[in-house]
């Protein structure tokens, strides 16, 4: 079993700017870099049958976790091995391929997990199409923004394995 979330700030928290701050700017015009650092911080959690393989301790930016999951949705639906990074953290998840089956391990942490490739590219998806929906809700500009539109519900709609 896989649960994906994310959570954005509440207004206490420090994170919170990151999503305030996209207000004082044209959304559709935010370069990737600005996404990937500076905007659109959030706590996500990913526990793949009771392993925390993301904790939600730590923060993460949305739109660069996202950009990193449609590159290994891509790899995994090409029958590739891939791997998700963390611009925040040096730690790398690695996803290898072992038939319909996909071994995730940490470059930080000792243990492996095993899920059937179409329930981990359903997380995924469903993830995706979350974090956009949230994204160009808040911020309805983003919509029109080439960056976000690269996992948007059309983009996932086009992808094979989906």
């Amino acid at each position: 079993m896989i649960r994906f979330s994310f959570e954005v700030p509440n207004a206490e928290s420090a994170w919170r700017d990151t999503w305030d701050s996209a207000f004082q700017v044209n959304p559709e015009a935010i370069s990737e870099i600005d996404l990937c650092y500076k905007y659109f911080g959030v706590n996500v959690e990913l526990v793949v049958d009771e392993v925390e393989v993301i904790s939600s301790d730590g923060h993460v930016t949305l739109v660069d976790l996202a950009l990193s999951l449609c590159h290994a949705l891509s790899r995994l639906s090409a029958g590739e091995d891939t791997a998700i990074g963390f611009t925040e953290d040096d730690e790398v998840m690695r996803l290898r391929r072992e038939a319909d089956l996909v071994a995730i391990t940490s470059s930080k942490h000792q243990w492996q997990v095993f899920v059937e490739q179409e329930e981990l590219v359903g997380a995924f998806v469903d993830f995706l199409r979350e974090a956009h929906d949230r994204l160009t809700v808040n911020v309805p500009g983003l919509a029109d923004n080439p960056v976000v539109q690269r996992f948007s519900p059309e983009w996932l709609d086009s992808t094979p394995g989906e």
